[in-house]
């Protein structure tokens, strides 16, 4: 791709972007959200046309008109939104758009064996292809849009955050499989936020910064990673994890969960957090941390136990009691469970506070904007508009939202599922500051998230889950990644 760009109502998203990605290579695209891969992505697959530059593929210069020309040339994006469809069977999801078909006739059964291939391919051989994608984990869907684009005999691979849903060993299985397809010729275009990961995986690296190149090609081995970073941000970042203050030993207790369990789930979850306090769950993707944290908030029914904030026992399953006693929550896929993408931004912020800003059963929509930009300045929301469509925003901004939407409602608890899952490393450093600036003024925290160094970062006190059971409570300074680890893998209590 040569000189590349593309503009949106006037706006550059991309500005002569250079990428050469060659057989066989891994090339890691890195930039904060926002910076233009996600257009770049889809220029070459074919979802945008370029305004000006060039594609060669093979050595020819190409026009790519739509999607479907990108996979017929052997072009597979894996976006990093799920893009399966919950109703089908994996089978059905693999070879979604390019059914296997005779005389109009689909062959179900050679279906299933190449799926069953392509499975096993990626380790995944207990999965049926006949299971309905809809009961699978986020991990699981990952695997089969995995799959879907191995089933396109690719030569490119185009993969967009692929171990955002996967836990440590499915991160491993993904690369066996990326150095199983690099080793055949097959090229393959990694995007992630961990920098830790395309250390592993990598060969070059292109770095994107306001829809222009900062730097094309580098070697992974030879570019230091505060370059990289300097590279993305157009700044020095330190001290990633802002300093923990002591929690006072006399801090009330704002959640008190006792002996909570769910059927087939988890079960004799006991935890408290006190105000001013960040407690993490840290385990594997399935260990049962988001459905304590649901549970906790009532979108699920608990089967035993109970939950108390402020000292007041909260109804099972009862989301509005919930929220009513202080409670929000950050879901872990904040698109499709958190967010309303088509509304304007003041809109979500204020979602969660509607009784508290209508007068006679009508919204004050002048209050609530004004409720809304009150936040979104306190909160640096960039960019800084009301309404502005919240689909349009990075994914940091997205987050922003969300926590802005529970500071409205004037939350004293605050659940978090992956904070800063497909998050740049810019926008992480404003999350952490800002979820510390939250425990500072008195909030309690409860946060997950699949990066254990990003929970023990993060908490004060961590508890360690596996299989639906906390193995041990201990101050976060008092164990490391590597017992955090050991404890999960040995699944048994310190």
């Amino acid at each position: 791709m040569r000189g590349i760009t593309k503009a949106f109502a006037g706006v550059k998203a991309l500005r002569g972007v250079d990428l050469e990605v060659g057989a066989g290579e891994v090339h890691c695209v890195l930039g904060q959200n926002g910076a233009g891969k996600s257009t770049l992505i889809k220029v070459l697959s074919g979802a945008h046309q370029p305004d000006d530059g060039e594609i060669l593929w093979r050595g020819e210069r190409v026009t790519i008109p739509h999607p479907v020309a990108a996979l017929e040339m052997g072009i597979a994006t894996m976006y990093q939104e799920l893009d399966v469809v919950d109703g089908l069977s994996i089978a059905e999801n693999i070879f979604l758009g390019h059914e296997l078909s005779t005389a109009g006739v689909l062959r179900r059964g050679e279906a299933t064996r190449r799926t069953r291939e392509l499975l096993e391919r990626l380790g995944h051989g207990d999965l049926s292809p006949h299971r309905e994608v809809g009961t699978l984990s986020a991990a699981g869907k990952q695997i089969v849009s995995m799959a879907r684009a191995l089933s396109h005999d690719a030569r490119l691979i185009i993969m967009d955050e692929p171990s955002a849903v996967l836990d440590s060993e499915e991160v491993r299985n993904l690369f066996r499989v990326i150095h199983e397809l690099t080793s055949q010729g097959i090229a393959i275009i990694y995007i992630s936020h961990r920098l830790e990961e395309i250390r592993q995986i990598g060969d070059r690296i292109t770095v994107i910064k306001d829809g222009a190149s900062m730097a094309s090609g580098l070697p992974v081995a030879e570019t230091p990673t505060a370059e990289l970073i300097t590279l993305m941000t157009g700044r020095r970042i330190e001290n990633v994890f802002p300093p923990r203050r002591p929690v006072p030993d006399d801090a009330p207790a704002l959640l008190e969960v006792q002996g909570l369990g769910l059927r087939g789930v988890f079960a004799d979850v006991d935890l408290t957090v006190r105000a001013g306090e960040v407690v993490g769950l840290a385990g594997l993707v399935g260990s049962g941390r988001s459905e304590i944290l649901e549970t906790v908030y009532g979108a699920r029914r608990a089967t035993s136990g109970n939950v108390a904030v402020g000292g007041r026992r909260l109804p099972a399953g009862s989301v509005r009691h919930a929220v009513g006693a202080g409670v929000g929550l950050s879901p872990e896929e904040r698109k499709s469970q958190g967010l309303l993408l088509e509304e304007p931004v003041y809109k979500n912020v204020t979602l969660a506070s509607f009784a508290r800003l209508a007068r006679a059963g009508v919204l004050d929509e002048r209050r609530e904007r004004a409720v809304a930009r009150e936040q979104i300045d306190a909160l640096e929301l960039r960019p800084a508009d009301p309404d502005r469509e919240t689909r349009t925003l990075s994914g940091g901004n997205q987050q922003k939202i969300l926590l802005a939407r529970w500071l409205v409602e004037g939350s004293r608890v605050l659940l978090l599922d992956e904070p800063t899952r497909g998050v740049d490393v810019g926008a992480r450093s404003e999350i952490y500051a800002l979820i510390r600036r939250l425990a500072d003024a008195g909030t309690a925290i409860l946060v997950v998230s699949s990066e254990i160094e990003e929970v023990l970062g993060l908490a004060d006190r961590v508890l360690v889950i596996a299989e639906g059971r906390v193995l041990t409570t201990t101050d976060a300074d008092s164990i490391d990644e590597h017992g955090v680890l050991d404890l999960v893998m040995k699944g048994t209590a310190a």
